[in-house]
């Protein structure tokens, strides 16, 4: 029974879904049946009425509607009531030219009642409120209203990629959802439709107001002509009859016309709030006293001019005097409801149990650009930048050897319009500006000519640039400069500074992943060293000193081999990272002397060195004056070196390594010091430069 109930609710579903498919072409078969097929005047009639009940519920849906896609059907409305009328005057126009001889009731009650009743049977007064309502409705509604759609439209339609780009950042920033943003961006595109649509069912109103007045013409003539010739009519008889019947037709069809116009024109006028036209009237006219007391002064005032309909004016003076009297005692009262509630305590709230909902995680890393930076990292409008940054994660996990986090996107208003900001953990690492459309010429340091432009800093390396228009990037590669567009610029500015910092991205988790990566092929290898010959805290510590000095830990398997041998001898993880780059040595020297034989390093002068053995070996501490001595000298030495073009490497002893890296990379952060355990056998080692001496 139950399986039977469900496939008849089905069935119920399946047959309400085909007869609102079928709703608009049968309607459609019926306006054009209209139009051909000879119709009873009894038909009028309910059609007649139909069409005066239908502009009067679209009229109240406009009024009541809050937002215009409320009513988001109606241009499509709009074009059904026009035809309906259209077909409408065609079928009452057959009836009133077969059979208007016969009396005022020959095309049925409701023209009559309108030709007689409404206008007294007088068809030259029918005849003047007849071209009033069509100069109403064509004029004046019909013409504002589709004015106020087309400049819709076009703000709409111009506002489209603001409103297109304030979801993407709410979307970026975390304060919308994927399906909020969708249904958004859905809105947008549904009011810029609705406007243009809009904008061109106007034109079927005024298109409809025209074809009254050419209908109104023909019948007249038309009935004079049959009624005279057809019908043996006198001239005034035809005239009257005639007339009468066509102005009751027009009339019957212009009301509902201009009914149809005005919910036009509210519907297009309103503005979007959380009220309908009803109340945002009432409650913006009528809330003023002081405006009521102005208005009931002025009444007054003409109401006691001699000549004047007193009566009727001071009438209107006590309702806007009492409605003004109202308002300020009703004003009075809740000052005085404000004054109690403020002088009694408040009270007493629970404030709610806090929860792991208020607890907010900051992104490991984040990218925060200002809004002309926007179009950068869009994917709508084909941004770069995201994928330059995918390629930058890319390259960094196979140079370095571990995946960098994420980098999180949002836009941030209180930055400058070009400018973008770096961070990590929350905490900024790096700032700058970029310029859309723009070439960022950089200075090598050989450039042959000068460029006209933005003059500034690569963020990156801290060379000297100048923004400059794409006409003078063919000029700027002739004369020397290296030449970048804007997602390059922040894309390598990324790059530097993930490499910078990259000890700190390296968490936990970064350090399991790679064991169980490495599990796959040397499962026995890592079970011997985490956690048996050491924690997994350590190992984080170790790889943290790699990544500290630029050395890249992709080789794991030579790591752990080495940490497998001195781990149990020794859990200094200091002591442990100086033995694993040992063991890495050659990898460390292809890094910086690809393809070399003879290595030019820089070295330490022989009394400087000595120096330096002994107070390790003293205090194991570097006395001020000789550590300023020590860093101005690796300095000029260092000037000296990369002058030549030579490697920024210091060779050094073992013991001396750990403590020279540590200090001289203070200052000289791109200075790279190895010791002499760490170069292979098969490489020759010359000292071309000396620190504390020359050449």
């Amino acid at each position: 029974m139950k399986g039977l109930s469900q496939l008849l609710n089905q069935r119920d579903r399946l047959s309400d879904v085909r007869m609102k498919m079928l709703a608009g072409p049968i309607l459609i078969l019926m306006i054009l049946g209209m139009m051909i097929l000879p119709l009873p005047p009894f038909v009028l009639d309910l059609l007649f009425t139909f069409n005066i009940a239908l502009a009067i519920m679209v009229l109240l849906v406009s009024m009541f509607t809050q937002k215009p896609l409320d009513f988001a059907a109606f241009p499509a409305v709009l074009l059904f009531t026009t035809l309906l009328r259209l077909s409408l005057n065609v079928a009452s126009t057959r009836v009133v030219l077969m059979n208007g001889h016969e009396g005022g009731d020959a095309a049925g009650k409701v023209i009559e009642a309108f030709g007689t009743f409404l206008v007294g049977g007088n068809f030259a007064v029918g005849l003047v409120v007849f071209l009033i309502l069509v100069v109403i409705n064509f004029m004046v509604i019909t013409k504002g209203a589709g004015r106020i759609a087309e400049v819709g439209a076009r703000f709409m339609l111009d506002a489209m990629p603001g409103k297109q780009m304030a979801i993407d950042a709410d979307l970026n920033a975390g304060l919308i959802g994927e399906e909020d943003a969708k249904k958004r961006r859905a809105e947008v595109s549904q009011e810029a439709d609705f406007y243009g649509s809009m904008d061109g069912a106007s034109k079927f109103v005024r298109g409809d107001a025209m074809a009254g007045l050419v209908i109104m013409v023909v019948n007249i003539i038309g009935g004079l002509l049959i009624g005279m010739m057809q019908h043996d009519m006198s001239f005034a008889d035809a005239g009257e009859t005639y007339t009468l019947l066509t102005i009751g037709d027009g009339l019957v069809a212009q009301i509902p016309a201009l009914v149809i116009s005005t919910a036009a024109g509210v519907t297009v006028s309103r503005v979007t709030t959380d009220q309908d036209v009803g109340q945002q009237m009432l409650s913006q006219l009528f809330v003023n006293p002081q405006v009521l007391i102005l208005s009931a002064a002025v009444m007054g005032l003409l109401g006691m001019v001699p000549g004047m309909p007193n009566l009727v004016f001071l009438i209107f003076t006590a309702l806007l005097g009492g409605l003004a009297w109202f308002l300020i005692r009703q004003k009075n009262q809740q000052l005085v409801k404000e004054e109690i509630s403020a002088e009694a305590p408040p009270p007493s709230q629970e404030a709610p149990e806090a929860s792991w909902e208020d607890v907010q995680l900051v992104d490991t890393l984040g990218l925060e650009v200002g809004h002309r930076l926007i179009p950068l990292v869009d994917s709508r409008q084909k941004g770069e930048l995201l994928g330059r940054i995918k390629s930058v994660r890319k390259k960094f996990a196979q140079e370095v050897g571990f995946l960098p986090p994420v980098v999180h996107i949002r836009d941030n208003l209180e930055l400058s319009p070009n400018a973008y900001v770096l961070t990590m953990k929350g905490a900024e690492i790096g700032r700058a500006e970029a310029h859309p459309g723009k070439w960022l010429a950089i200075d090598p340091g050989q450039v042959s000519g000068e460029l006209q432009g933005t003059p500034t800093q690569d963020p990156a390396f801290g060379l000297p640039a100048i923004w400059i228009d794409s006409n003078q990037r063919e000029h700027a590669q002739v004369y020397g400069y290296t030449v970048v567009d804007a997602s390059t610029v922040i894309a390598t500015h990324l790059n530097h500074l993930l490499h910078r910092h990259s000890p700190e991205m390296l968490g936990r988790a970064e350090v399991q992943k790679l064991l169980d990566k490495l599990s796959d092929e040397q499962k026995s290898l890592v079970e011997e060293v985490v956690p048996k010959a050491i924690s997994l805290t350590v190992l984080q510590r170790i790889l943290q000193n790699l990544l500290d000095e630029d050395v890249s830990i992709r080789d794991m398997r030579t790591i752990l081999d080495t940490l497998a041998e001195y781990a149990p001898q020794q859990q200094d993880a200091n002591e442990l990272t100086a033995l694993v780059r040992v063991a890495l040595g050659r990898a460390i020297t292809q890094q910086w002397f690809a393809g070399q034989d003879t290595l030019n390093v820089m070295g330490l002068d022989a009394q400087l060195e000595q120096v330096l053995l002994q107070a390790m070996n003293g205090s194991g501490a570097l006395e001020p004056g000789l550590a300023d001595t020590l860093m101005t000298q690796a300095e000029q030495a260092l000037e000296r070196h990369e002058g030549a073009g030579e490697p920024p490497v210091l060779v050094v002893q073992h013991s001396l390594r750990a403590v020279l890296a540590r200090f001289l990379r203070r200052r000289l952060r791109h200075l790279v010091v190895m010791s002499q355990a760490e170069i292979p056998d098969d490489r020759t080692l010359r000292v071309i430069t000396l620190v504390g001496g020359r050449q």
